[in-house]
């Protein structure tokens, strides 16, 4: 709850300056248009809109902010201070609950992790390891973690250097939000420094993101990635956005869903091509007219912007990939990327089809058509192609958390790690949101995530430690709830961007 009122007290908080005086005449005037013409569709198009530099998104009613709270926001120093001590509490308290403890608080995926780094280090393959199913880069990068013998102490140090390193992403991602939400210009907020802050604690100081990432989960590095990547978008630095974009799809697949949305956002007039005009132009005299307008039409989406994005994040992806391929050979395509296809991961798993790949995995020859081969169609359809086209132009940051949702909520294996690829993107949209701007309806579609996930836990629960056969009804329906409920979130999240008009 300290997360979700960081939020909405985020344009609450006492302050003199000129921007908050510019804010509330601002948003007297529209309230009074809105009554005066009486049209509540337009006055939440109207509340939807990019906010100019300076201003800030809807207050809500919230308890008045205590000064050392308010303090917390001011300055960068004590915000990103207090997310690194949370980070290095949950470390400490990690390294005590596995020396402790028969449940251990090391995810089981920093245990494969390092022990392929361990592998690399003594110049064999990380895919000795069996179940490492990522690029080497994350082996090469935890090579400290197999440093040992040195005494107790220090190997206890070298081993959770890893855990360090994403807790530490976390904290760039966090910074790297912050620079996008006060960042200026078409299909940007421009929050000012004190009110971006507070949105970004929605991840910095976020238990659950921070959890995860002591625990030894890498997705601080793909949020840093994902960050990294909209801003040089937005900041029209398409060399390094193809870069970025190139490395995140071979560092883990899923950011190729973000190509289709950043090649559509990025038209001529956006990108401020030169052509721009010449390419709305009416056909010359004597072409066929069906003909010019084909060729016209293909032109007209081949910017120089477009061309050039896919020509470096193409070549990246490429050249990254024929390097593994020479180092590792056939072991690396077939674990990095195969076998995510046919993968089967029927344990803490959340999605709708959990209880089919259970069967799957019990009965492998059962059907000729595999559902785990043909489950990825639904959600392609829609977060590589309807999702964009639909949204992109409007709104592409929103777009892009709308395309992660869906490809989460869709996936075949959906696990708590995978919430965090959307969670870096959320602070993104909350700002100008319907979950902001009706706080009952933010507060209870918080309250219907967590319940349903506390729902699907207690049948998982039963089923891992008490040994009970819970996959049906229980868990089969705990996951369609689960399903159900992140639909119509995702469902308000569309509508919302769809409520802004033309792009």
């Amino acid at each position: 709850m300290l997360i979700w009122w960081t939020a909405t007290s985020s344009s609450s908080s006492s302050s003199s300056s000129s921007s908050i005086s510019r804010m509330a005449q601002s948003s007297v005037a529209a309230r009074s248009a809105s009554a005066s013409a009486g049209d509540q569709t337009s006055a939440r198009k109207k509340k939807r809109v990019s906010f100019a530099a300076g201003s800030a998104p809807p207050a809500l009613p919230s308890a008045a902010s205590s000064p050392a709270f308010s303090a917390l926001f001011q300055r960068p120093l004590p915000l990103y201070f207090s997310a690194a001590l949370l980070r290095l509490g949950l470390l400490l308290y990690g390294l005590w609950q596995d020396a402790n403890s028969p449940l251990k608080y090391t995810d089981i995926d920093y245990l494969v992790f390092t022990d392929a780094a361990r592998f690399v280090s003594r110049g064999q393959s990380p895919y000795d390891r069996e179940t490492y199913r990522y690029t080497p880069v994350l082996a090469w990068l935890l090579l400290p973690t197999a440093h040992v013998g040195a005494s107790p102490l220090w190997d206890a140090v070298w081993f959770s250097s890893g855990k360090v390193l994403f807790a530490a992403a976390d904290l760039v991602a966090g910074w790297l939000l912050e620079r996008v939400l006060t960042s200026s210009g078409s299909g940007l907020l421009g929050l000012d420094p004190v009110a971006a802050r507070k949105f970004a604690a929605i991840w910095l100081l976020n238990p659950m993101v921070a959890t995860i990432s002591t625990r030894g989960s890498s997705e601080g590095l793909l949020g840093v990635l994902v960050m990294a990547l909209l801003s040089a978008v937005m900041a029209r630095r398409v060399t390094l956005a193809g870069l970025l974009l190139g490395f995140s799809v071979h560092f883990k697949i899923y950011p190729f869903i973000y190509a289709p949305a950043i090649v559509w956002w990025m038209d001529a007039e956006r990108m401020g091509s030169a052509d721009a005009d010449k390419k709305k132009g009416s056909p010359a005299p004597g072409q066929n007219k069906s003909k010019s307008t084909l060729i016209s039409r293909v032109t007209t989406f081949a910017t120089p912007a477009r061309i050039r994005l896919a020509a470096v994040s193409l070549s990246t992806f490429v050249c990254l990939n024929a390097v593994m391929y020479i180092c590792y050979g056939p072991p690396f395509l077939t674990h990095t990327f195969l076998h995510h296809v046919t993968r089967i991961d029927h344990r803490h798993n959340f999605s709708p089809y959990n209880t089919q790949l259970y069967l799957a995995s019990a009965f492998p020859d059962l059907s000729a058509l595999r559902i785990e081969s043909v489950a990825f169609l639904p959600q392609l359809v829609l977060s590589c192609f309807l999702i964009p086209i639909v949204l992109a132009k409007k709104d592409l940051p929103t777009a892009m958390l709308a395309q992660t949702f869906t490809f989460v909520t869709f996936n075949k294996v959906c696990t708590s790690q995978y919430f965090l690829w959307y969670m870096v993107l959320l602070p993104l949209y909350l700002p100008r949101s319907s979950f902001l701007e009706d706080g009952k309806l933010g507060i209870f579609a918080l309250a219907m995530w967590v319940t349903s996930q506390g729902l699907w836990l207690h049948q998982g629960y039963g089923l891992e430690f008490l040994g009970l056969s819970t996959f049906l009804p229980g868990l089969w329906l705990a996951s369609l709830g689960f399903f159900l409920v992140n639909c119509w979130i995702l469902g308000i999240i569309i509508a919302d961007v769809l409520r802004e008009g033309p792009a």
